[in-house]
């Protein structure tokens, strides 16, 4: 295509997918390890912060930044971020991964400007595309990046000795902002991608949007993100989570899920938004006194919502983009499995008598089984040009 050197260059869902999927594989290797007590020198102390962190604006920003560049093209009719200028992004997110793996060495300073560098200037790129091509209906989109930016900047206060506020608060509201970019993201690609195949199947049946539901879930999601970031374990927030459940799962209700759970592609979408709802709900009740670790709730929405939805839109993606029919491979339907008891072992498995290591890593074995196979399957597609030989659009 012309404009960029490389293939891989072409969109900025090729690159990103694929090193957001590789560095899945790294940084759960590199965190379970450390729970065997075998930790890298170059990372900090606090190895609990950096996994939390890097799961976070290392993965899913590489996923989000990717999916974003790629459908604001869609959104605005402009042509995509790329060549250059893309790989620009690239190297500022590597910086990133590689400063904060440095972080027990190098200056605190340093390593905070560098990892600030991508979500600046995904921020930056994303607004000139959306603002510029006039899509009001994503402005919210260039919000939310800018308070993940934000986010970003009060977790490095801590290693550069402002204690503003608690160290874990920046990471709850990054996962919150995650949540409800994800939040608005599905709630136009699952409906939408649903009712195209049941149209096209001839049914009558297509998911239904209620406008009261989708008025409230932004806000409500929101509020329960602000309270359980900043004031845990509190009644009030409790009842927040748990209206954001409720709200989560009546929206999901009228997307007509079991209408197409025959299809892999549509079927993994909606189990990773039903994380979502069990998220929320057993964050909720974490907050109004039920015994059991509030790190389930957590990875309920991390593990399975966000990355569920990674996958569930990465292997879509991937195909539609790259010219190929919307028809998954065996061994992507069998990450997904395997990405699915992963998450229930990693949720659930701590209510049992189990050995607590030893669900850890089943748990990890099985996350990072699920981004091997979507890499393996992937990698070709990514780095290559379209099979229809049709330009990149």
């Amino acid at each position: 295509m012309a404009g960029a050197p490389w293939t891989i260059l072409n969109f900025a869902f090729r690159p990103f997918f694929l090193l957001g999927s590789l560095f899945a594989v790294l940084a759960m290797t590199i965190w379970i390890a450390a729970q065997h007590g075998i930790s890298w020198w170059t990372l900090p102390a606090d190895i609990t912060s950096w996994h939390a962190h890097e799961m976070l604006l290392g993965f899913a920003g590489a996923a989000v930044g990717g999916f974003i560049l790629t459908a604001v093209a869609t959104w605005t009719g402009r042509p995509p971020v790329q060549g250059p200028l893309l790989g620009i992004l690239v190297v500022t997110w590597f910086a990133g991964r590689l400063a904060m793996s440095l972080s027990g060495l190098l200056p605190a300073i340093t390593v905070a400007v560098t990892d600030l560098s991508f979500p600046v200037l995904l921020t930056i790129l994303a607004g000139r595309e959306i603002i510029g091509g006039a899509s009001k209906r994503n402005y919210q989109i260039v919000v939310l990046l800018g308070l993940i930016t934000c986010a970003n900047v009060l977790y490095h206060l801590a290693p550069l000795g402002i204690d503003a506020i608690s160290d874990r608060a920046p990471l709850y509201l990054l996962l919150h902002l995650f949540l409800i970019l994800i939040t608005v993201m599905g709630g136009r690609i699952i409906p939408a991608f649903s009712g195209n195949w049941l149209r096209a199947k001839g049914s009558t049946t297509t998911p239904h949007i209620s406008p009261a539901i989708e008025s409230l879930i932004i806000p409500v999601t929101a509020a329960a993100g602000i309270a359980d970031s900043f004031w845990p374990a509190t009644p009030v927030t409790g009842i927040l989570l748990m209206m954001t459940a409720t709200i989560h799962g009546l929206r999901l209700a009228r997307w007509k899920t079991r209408a197409v759970l025959s299809e892999p592609l549509l079927a993994v979408l909606h189990i990773a938004y039903l994380w979502f709802v069990f998220g929320y709900a057993l964050l909720g009740l974490s907050s109004l006194g039920a015994v059991f670790p509030r790190t389930l709730a957590i990875h309920a929405l991390a593990m399975g919502g966000i990355g569920g939805m990674i996958v569930a839109i990465g292997t879509r993606v991937g195909l539609a983009h790259t010219g190929r029919a919307l028809h998954v491979a065996r061994l992507t339907i069998l990450s997904y499995l395997i990405l699915g008891l992963a998450v229930v072992m990693r949720v659930f498995g701590p209510l049992t008598d189990a050995d607590s290591l030893l669900i850890l890593d089943i748990s990890a074995f099985g996350w990072i089984t699920a981004f091997v196979l979507f890499a393996w399957v992937y990698w070709p597609m990514l780095c290559t040009p379209r099979v229809d030989g049709q330009p990149e659009r």
